[in-house]
């Protein structure tokens, strides 16, 4: 039985808004309670950032190739024009990131132990003075979350069940991106409620662009599968130009596996999540 558009387009603004805001959220309560490990060298307690930089890459990419691609394919669309559409969907994310307005504050430094190094945003760096880089990084933010808020409404107008993935996906990879967030933005304030509240603010027009990409998809739905192609192309882009980078360093054996386990762990939740809402 097919479902009202009202219940799609309510559980695309609750998935949205938990996906955008929940993460700023879960990221604020990792760093208050202490859960991210202080140093690079502890290994006996702690998470480290780099365990959330692998489960987030797992998670993107066990949606993008056993759930949204699979899903675009099994549309009436020949396999060339859809593979064509991801190509261009990669190098247009790449020319984005060029423009720092896509994945502009993921990647974290590790290069100096016994400090939080690992929380600044690679493009912010070189910033001018840091009262002004705020803003920038909730303006490039607010970019980011609204094309997030399109994929996640992508995922729903195809299925529910996919829309709850894709959207579980996009809370993992948000969160040690809103890490980074928090801490550039406490740098800039004395006032850590204020970061928290701007934060959340960005995060929150993920729901913007759920209702936007509702709108456009309910007018433009035999272009569904191209739209699930792009989000494919999307999470593809930010797992293997982003995320894994910066897992690619000498490590010890047990840091090594427990990258892999954290990779493998991102997998698995997708997997859990799919079949759980399958089953319901």
């Amino acid at each position: 039985m097919a479902r009202p558009p009202c219940m799609t387009l309510i559980a695309i603004l609750l998935a949205t808004l938990a996906a955008g805001i929940g993460s700023v959220w879960l990221a604020a309560g990792l760093i208050r309670l202490g859960f991210l490990r202080p140093t690079s060298g502890d290994v006996s307690r702690g998470i480290s950032p780099q365990h959330l930089l692998s489960l987030a890459a797992g998670a993107l990419l066990a949606t993008s190739f056993m759930h949204l691609l699979p899903e675009a394919f099994e549309a009436a669309i020949g396999a060339k024009a859809l593979f064509a559409t991801l190509l261009v969907g990669l190098v247009f994310f790449f020319l984005l990131d060029k423009a720092e307005l896509w994945h502009h504050g993921h990647e974290h430094h590790h290069d100096h132990e016994g400090d939080h190094a690992h929380h600044e945003h690679h493009a912010h760096a070189a910033t001018p003075p840091l009262r002004s880089g705020g803003w920038a990084v909730l303006t490039g933010d607010s970019v980011h979350c609204f094309g997030d808020g399109i994929l996640i409404a992508s995922a729903f107008m195809a299925d529910m069940r996919l829309g709850l993935v894709a959207a579980l996906s996009v809370l993992a990879h948000e969160v040690p991106h809103h890490i980074g967030d928090l801490a550039v933005l406490q740098l800039s304030s004395s006032n850590r409620q204020s970061a928290l509240v701007k934060v959340s603010l960005a995060g929150a027009v993920t729901a913007l662009g759920g209702l936007a990409g509702w709108w456009l998809l309910d007018r433009l739905e035999g272009y569904l599968p191209y739209f699930l192609v792009i989000a494919s192309s999307s999470f593809i882009y930010v797992a293997l130009a982003d995320l894994i980078p910066q897992l690619q360093k000498r490590l010890a054996l047990r840091e090594t596996m427990a990258q892999i386990a954290w990779l493998l762990g991102g997998i698995a939740l997708v997997t859990a999540v799919s079949t759980a809402a399958h089953i319901h």
